[in-house]
């Protein structure tokens, strides 16, 4: 059995996102996303966005916000692979992830990405900007603290 890129919606995208993603809820915004099947059945997507950061939103750079699979050996790999080339084909220089700490990074790793360090240790926060994500029953499901940043110029 093969991998193969398929097309998808944000939408598309996110009720996958709001089935098998760990700790995220689907995204509210995105510029694009990439759908990977395995013998016509999609095993995995990834959510493509303008950075979270505001300094890093140039213009130039996107950010990888979201990638959900069910397990498929190698889905994670390809996603990115296939986010890094369709950001460079939009135009964009760079792109970049996060990933939690206890994350090892290997599928970034094998898709050229590079570790460039730690987010500061902040809460985002704010009494006039909500950002505690719960779910259903109310017990928070992000994880919060330091995040490991990656990048890929392209």
């Amino acid at each position: 059995m093969s991998l193969k890129l398929v097309p998808t919606s944000i939408k598309g995208a996110n009720r996958i996102v709001g089935r098998w993603h760990r700790h995220n809820k689907p995204v509210v915004g995105a510029l694009f996303a990439v759908a990977v099947a395995e013998d016509c059945e999609i095993v995995g997507v990834a959510i493509v966005g303008r950075p979270n950061a505001r300094m890093a939103d140039d213009g130039y750079t996107c950010e990888i916000t979201r990638v959900a699979t069910n397990g498929t050996y190698n889905a994670c790999s390809k996603l990115y692979g296939a986010c890094c080339r369709t950001a460079k084909a939009m135009g964009y220089t760079e792109i970049l992830t996060k990933t939690l700490l206890d994350e090892p990074g290997t599928s970034l790793k094998a898709a050229g990405f590079e570790d460039i360090g730690l987010t500061d240790d902040q809460d985002w926060d704010r009494p006039s900007r909500r950002r505690i994500q719960t779910d259903l029953f109310g017990e928070e499901t992000r994880p919060s603290g330091r995040k490991r940043r990656w990048r890929r110029l392209l």
